[in-house]
């Protein structure tokens, strides 16, 4: 399909903003970017071809405004709107608002990512084509009555987890029938508040579990393809810290089973675009279909290395509806490639990030180097988004290659005026347990990573509270001048932001 004249609008900001314009510039697509008060002037928006103001600055009022999305893409004449990843990108009110007006979305249809974004309605498509999940229940659970009934038959411990939710929120752990009660009560509150949607359901609590994701893309004609595997076991409170293609745990036959279920599965919804099919494997090598993501992932770019393909391009062109540019077996696995999510935190204080302004940035050098981000000299961290600032990728003939190679990037890698987590990546890739494979979720926690950079336990409430009134008196907004309880309050529910 020839692209010529045709004009995208970038529902996002920052690093895949950037990635998105970068692959419409080689389609020959004109982007269109829209931005907050804090990202005026920001790389993106001198990216593309045009950029319109949001108005604000909290996420609430400015990337998560459907009705401003909306309007600006229609002000702008764009054929589609790009939703990248996080903020309204698995919100399938923004693609139904998109069918209403005429607009392509860059994504599966409204009804589809509907259905795949509510957990419980997933598992019963898993069911149907024979795709393993954990015990669990497959309808919502309203009263600790039913909670305990499903806990038992199951055995305990049991994860109480919010049906539309993700990032570990609304999500409680229960090893006794007499956590049941708090546990469903919490777990629901929280879904409420994160995500509009309070349903719950129970679950097997599965510990030690290693994080494997498929990536796929299915276009309009009813095919779907797969693009092998990520292995995302090493995270910190259920995201993700790095991510790596393909996973050294799996065997080739366990590799092209994960395939097939993941394109079944996509297949059976009609699903178009790119999506990620995620599974968990416990400790005896018994894979459990989990959820499917309905959007490109953070951590595209290492299947990329792998496969030589570009996942962005692929994805807007199946959208605007053509079929899939590959076949399935031209898909091959080529060396292995590791990615660090560098942030602006600091590990050795409980996370904290940290708000500011770069001040000096010396880029990582040599073969195998891929960086995707937004970091550079002079950038100002606001308080408002995420701590994810740049992509750090390495790529290699084998994973020690790639292992090899990341060690020299972060060690060569230097970010001054701000804290980042460039330690705690140092400390993860020199430990015995990493280099041979052995991961799980609880990786840090089992290899004493926080410790071996110095962690604080605990900090009290008044560093806390420091902390939120120097953000107060950098970024002078509404929400944060009630009182010193509020902006402690702000401050908290940023460093509980989910970045995937």
């Amino acid at each position: 399909m020839n692209f010529k004249n045709k004009k995208i609008l970038i529902a996002n900001r920052g690093e895949i903003a950037k990635r998105v314009i970068f692959a419409c510039k080689e389609l020959g697509i004109k982007t269109v970017t829209m931005y907050s008060d804090a990202d005026k002037g920001s790389e993106f928006t001198q990216l593309s071809d045009e950029t319109y103001p949001l108005n604000g600055n909290e996420s609430r009022e400015t990337y998560l405004d459907i009705s401003k999305v909306i309007a600006i893409a229609k002000n702008a004449k764009v054929d589609a709107i790009h939703p990248g990843y996080g903020f309204l990108s698995e919100e399938p009110e923004l693609p139904r608002q998109c069918e209403k007006e005429g607009i392509l979305f860059i994504g599966p249809k409204s009804s589809v990512m509907k259905k795949l974004g509510l957990k419980v309605e997933s598992k019963k498509i898993a069911d149907k084509l024979k795709i393993p999940r954990s015990p669990g229940s497959l309808t919502l659970i309203s009263s600790p009555k039913e909670a305990k009934k499903f806990a038992k038959e199951i055995g305990y411990p049991v994860i109480i987890k919010a049906t539309g939710g993700g990032g570990g929120k609304g999500m409680r752990l229960v090893e006794t029938e007499a956590q049941c009660d708090e546990a469903l009560k919490s777990a629901q509150q929280e879904a409420k508040n994160a995500f509009s949607e309070s349903g719950v359901f129970v679950e097997k609590y599965i510990s030690n579990l290693r994080h494997i994701e498929i990536q796929v893309i299915g276009d309009s004609f009813g095919n779907a393809l797969h693009f092998f595997e990520r292995e995302c076991s090493i995270q910190r409170n259920h995201q993700k810290v790095i991510e790596e293609a393909p996973s050294i745990f799996l065997t080739q036959k366990e590799r092209e089973e994960l395939g097939t279920h993941a394109t079944n599965l996509a297949k059976e919804v009609g699903y178009i675009g790119a999506g990620t099919v995620e599974f968990i494997c416990d400790e005896n090598r018994n894979f459990y279909f989990c959820e499917m993501n309905t959007r490109i992932q953070v951590e595209h770019g290492v299947t990329e290395l792998i496969t030589g393909y570009d996942l962005i391009k692929e994805q807007i062109s199946v959208c605007f509806g053509n079929p899939l540019s590959m076949k399935q077996e031209e898909i091959r696995i080529n060396g292995a490639a590791i990615e660090c999510r560098i942030t602006a935190e600091d590990p050795s204080n409980n996370f904290m990030p940290s708000i500011g302004t770069i001040i000096n940035f010396n880029p990582p050098q040599g073969e195998g180097l891929r960086m995707d981000g937004i970091v550079k000299k002079n950038l100002t961290i606001s308080p408002y988004y995420d701590s994810l600032i740049v992509k750090l990728m390495s790529y290699g003939k084998t994973r020690e290659e790639a292992r090899r190679r990341m060690i020299v990037f972060l060690e060569s890698m230097k970010i001054d005026g701000i804290k980042t987590n460039l330690a705690l990546h140092k400390t993860i890739m020199s430990t015995q347990n990493f280099t041979k494979g052995n991961l799980n979720t609880n990786f840090l926690k089992d290899n004493n990573i926080i410790e071996k950079i110095g962690k604080q336990a605990n900090h009290s409430h008044t560093e806390l509270l420091h902390a939120a009134l120097s953000f107060v008196a950098m970024k002078e907004t509404q929400s944060f001048k009630n009182s010193s309880k509020n902006n402690t309050e702000a401050m908290s529910s940023w460093v509980r932001s989910s970045w995937e």
